[in-house]
């Protein structure tokens, strides 16, 4: 177990770091941030000369720190309501790229990983990775049959170094969190362990690569959109190997417009499918930024790099399916009511007041030539309300609201007429109609009462478990309840009744000891 003192150094060094870049200048002048976080914020600027006035490098400053907090600093990029919205900008622009781990590094940890010499599993690899990321970089090679792929290679002691500031987070945000007031509603401990899970699940290659078989079998139907197959012989823990994709980044418009794509068409797919996956199937690709997405020569979508993935139970599609429909048609009546439903907002707040303030969110945008539409927008505004109706953050959200930003931003930059609102309203509205529509409804509650019926022999059979029928013997007669010599009685508290007679019952026995000669 790490120490505190060991926390506060890290803490101190990494508050140093954030103090000289003025990333935390916007805490010291935040209201509503706790008094010794803000108290501390302002030490570390003072302690490293550093003045309020000049740019504030968010992104920096999380790089320069390292490895997990670069992914911290990612995350954070979607939680304006915490870390305010010029941070959370600026975060934006954080890439997740790192100087690469010498080739020899990477080779013994390939034989490492699966005990055996690197050539009985490529014929060749390219030494020069393709991409250097803060945990992983990625080589080209070529297997002993033929076919060309992407090996992925976890950095040598990433888990460990991972592990290690993420107690540390995990520290400081319960302490924080224990503060009360705005960090409580905030919730620093559950962001910290969403973080951690997300990690986690990004440090272990075999559930990277589980995750992509598993999007590939949801959207197998899917026309124009298509995962790369895993190489499962060739992958481990530490090592993914996949299909190799070539095809054109979608962040190089010219070069799309170059090959003939029609990047109208392009952007529309691009949505669909995301709102495929996050309403339909509940699992989508929650790093869908633009270096893990390239156009085939045929126009498929190829999607990559499947560490940050999203998931959202049924119930929870139906309320953002309705959130989003409501929201587009107007009905704010009908949206605040889903998130009294969902319990996003206390109970004890009204509905009314709760419709008027998102109706001051949406209408302004409402009738806006296309280019002024945003998403984005629309959901910095939705934050900006929690506070006033005491909305607790919802983490299982917040891959959503990230991915929904960069799909806006990617689609925009292939089609800037494109209407996000136009392009996903007949798809949810078709979603209700067959998921919330009578039919639906009716099938769901026939599925449900089958369901309760089939469980009902189980239920009988544990109820005779418990209780068993009577046997073939008269029922015994009750037998009276007798105390043992050898139990030993509760000793009760005495009173002050008790004191007193004890009191008089030894002073009697003193007197009349006197009297006898004994005292």
């Amino acid at each position: 177990m790490t120490s505190p003192a060991i926390h506060l150094f890290r803490l101190a060094r990494w508050g140093v770091t954030l103090a000289r870049r003025r990333a935390l200048v916007g805490i010291e002048e935040d209201p509503n941030a706790p008094a010794t976080v803000r108290r501390l914020a302002r030490l570390a600027r003072l302690a490293t000369f550093t003045s309020k006035r000049g740019p504030r490098d968010y992104a920096g400053a999380f790089r320069a720190i390292g490895p997990a907090a670069i992914k911290l600093g990612q995350s954070l990029a979607t939680r304006p309501d915490l870390v305010g919205e010029e941070a959370a900008h600026n975060l934006l622009s954080l890439q997740d790229a790192l100087p690469p781990v010498a080739f020899d590094q990477i080779r013994a940890s390939i034989e490492a990983s699966f005990d055996q010499p690197i050539e009985s599993l490529f014929a060749e690899i390219d030494p020069v990775p393709v991409g250097a990321a803060s945990i992983a970089q990625v080589h080209r090679a070529m297997t002993t049959d033929g076919r060309e792929v992407a090996v992925k290679v976890l950095r040598p002691g990433i888990r460990e170094k991972f592990a290690r500031d993420i107690r540390t987070y995990e520290w400081a945000a319960a302490h924080v969190e224990a503060m009360g007031g705005e960090a409580t509603r905030l919730r620093p401990r559950l962001t910290i362990a969403n973080f951690k899970r997300w990690s986690n699940s990004e440090l272990d290659l075999r559930r990277e690569a589980a995750s992509a078989s598993e999007l590939a079998e949801e959207m197998a139907g899917v026309d124009g959109y298509r995962i790369p197959a895993i190489d499962w012989d060739r992958t481990n823990g530490r090592v993914l190997t996949v299909e190799w994709v070539e095809g054109i980044k979608i962040s190089k418009r010219d070069e799309l417009l170059a090959a003939g794509h029609d990047l109208e068409e392009i952007a529309q797919r691009l949505v669909i499918s995301f709102l495929m996956q996050a309403i339909s199937t509940g699992f989508f690709h929650a790093d869908m930024h633009q270096g893990n997405l390239f156009i085939e020569e045929d126009g498929t979508i190829v999607a990559i790099d499947f560490g940050i993935m999203g998931r959202i139970d049924r119930r929870a599609r139906q309320w953002l399916a309705e959130i989003l429909y409501g929201l587009t048609t107007g009905n704010y009546r009908r949206v605040a009511e889903i998130h009294f439903e969902a319990q996003y907002v206390p109970s004890y707040h009204s509905v009314g007041e709760f419709a008027t303030a998102l109706r001051a969110v949406g209408e302004p945008m409402r009738g806006k030539p296309v280019s002024e539409l945003s998403v984005g927008q629309m959901l910095d505004g939705l934050f900006a309300i929690t506070r006033d109706f005491d909305m607790q953050t919802q983490p299982h959200l917040l891959l959503l609201q990230k991915t929904m930003v960069m799909v806006e931003g990617i689609a925009t930059q292939l089609n800037p007429q494109i209407n996000m609102w136009d392009t996903a309203a007949p798809y949810v509205r078709s979603w209700i109609r067959d998921e919330l529509g009578p039919e639906a409804a009716l099938a769901e509650r026939i599925k449900q009462d089958t369901d309760t019926l089939l469980r009902l022999p189980g239920l009988i059979r544990r109820l005779e478990e418990k209780y068993p029928p009577k046997g073939g013997a008269p029922e015994p007669p009750p037998l009276p309840d007798i105390k043992l010599i050898t139990e030993r009685r509760a000793r009760e508290k005495p009173g002050w009744l008790s004191y007193f007679l004890a009191g008089i019952v030894g002073a009697g026995a003193v007197y009349a000891a006197g009297l006898a000669g004994l005292v």
